[in-house]
């Protein structure tokens, strides 16, 4: 893992998943964060998140991407402890995406972005 570019961590992922699941997202993320080199990215709704359509990978940037379930996203010691909380933007009244359909956006931008670099 410590060598890859970017790096990828799901969150619980819907109503049948136990609780151990958001403690492995946890141990994951310590173990990226901080001295890892990676910047820890929380796709998140958050006060001070970042719009995707605004967002640009440093180049050479090494990325962990953590996604939550479309009810509760992602658990908010996680957030806390991100680097940053990148927002996919979304028209009319729903404020939640699939997990497998955030992952595929965020993911075409990541490779749309690196690609330009």
């Amino acid at each position: 893992i410590r060598d890859s570019a970017t790096v990828f961590v799901n969150g619980p992922m819907g109503v049948f998943e136990e609780a151990a699941t958001e403690l492995g997202t946890k141990t994951v993320w310590e173990a990226l964060g901080g001295t890892a080199g990676y910047t820890v990215v929380a796709v998140e709704q958050t006060v001070h998140s970042v719009g995707l359509d605004a967002f640009r990978p440093e180049p050479g940037g090494r990325y962990a991407l953590v996604f939550g379930n479309e009810v509760e996203g992602v658990c908010q010691d996680v957030v806390d402890a991100s680097d940053l909380s990148l927002e996919i933007p979304q028209a009319g009244t729903k404020h939640s995406l699939n997990v497998s359909v955030a992952v595929g956006v965020v993911l075409w931008h990541f490779f749309c972005q690196k690609r330009q670099l």
